[in-house]
């Protein structure tokens, strides 16, 4: 029987190798053509761009957020004040999660990304915003043990057919190497819009909105996680889904979007 297996096996390698490099050639030339018929576009305005990203014009118009910023709620300020010293916003109201940080201020720019993505079916930003939002958040990413999206109620996720936050964390998966688990964490009653609500109403609005699902406790008990979302406004929601993932007993919740609303002018210390 070894007799006759082994010529089988040697004809095979070679020809499964072959089979695989003619894929990668012909997927290759498809790739090619495509982007002579369908030049690259800048994400944000549309205009023809070399490579992939953004516009010369429209990356000078995104505010990528970068240090000195508050270790705390990774909020920028105007100058550095010294190691670890914490934003006013901080002292006052210290959120559930431990740290947030964000890609880039939530400018013109910015909010035509996110609501791209978020209601025009634009999913072919999330690979750049994604990458962006990877860099901002190397720190928590480094020995986080999960990545935990903000879900959405099932009736909106069959209305808008997919969850940015998903698509946006499946792509810093890609870049980090930190595994994705959606099933987690579940938001258990539909909420309104937060747009046009107060900071207070916001909270009123989230409290209870989110569970971690009873058989996902094991998994999130001593873990450090990763919550992701595309802006970070008032920071209620995020707030709550911290508060859920706490109670399963993680040891530690971080948050990273894309975007954060920064007040304009000098940031207080």
């Amino acid at each position: 029987m070894e007799a006759d297996t082994a010529p089988t096996r040697s004809i095979a390698a070679p020809l499964r190798a072959a089979w695989t490099a003619g894929r990668h050639v012909l997927s290759r030339a498809a790739r090619l053509a495509l982007d002579i018929a369908l030049p690259t576009l800048c994400v944000s305005c549309r205009e023809p761009v070399d490579g992939e990203g953004v516009c010369a014009a429209c990356w000078a118009r995104l505010s990528f957020i970068e240090r000195p910023y508050c270790p705390r709620l990774g909020i920028p300020f105007v100058y550095d004040p010294g190691p670890e010293m914490l934003s006013m916003e901080a002292i006052a109201s210290p959120p559930a999660y431990q740290r947030a940080r964000a890609a880039v201020r939530y400018d013109d720019v910015a909010r035509t990304l996110v609501h791209a993505l978020k209601y025009q079916d634009r999913t072919d930003l999330a690979p750049a915003m994604g990458r962006w939002m990877a860099r901002a958040g190397a720190e928590l990413l480094t020995g986080a043990d999960m990545l935990v999206p903000v879900p959405l109620h099932w009736r909106r996720a069959w209305r808008r057919r997919y969850n940015q936050s998903g698509a946006l964390a499946r792509i810093i998966a890609r870049q980090s190497g930190v595994r994705v688990r959606g099933e987690v964490l579940r938001r258990v009653r539909a909420t309104e819009q937060q747009i046009g609500l107060s900071r207070t109403q916001r909270a009123t609005n989230v409290q209870g909105a989110f569970q971690v699902s009873p058989d996902r406790h094991a998994e999130i008990q001593g873990r450090r996680i990763v919550l992701i979302d595309d802006v970070l406004t008032s920071g209620a929601t995020l707030d709550a889904c911290a508060r859920a993932l706490l109670r399963a007993k993680a040891a530690q919740v971080d948050v990273l979007v894309f975007a954060r609303v920064v007040e304009s002018g000098p940031r207080p210390i």
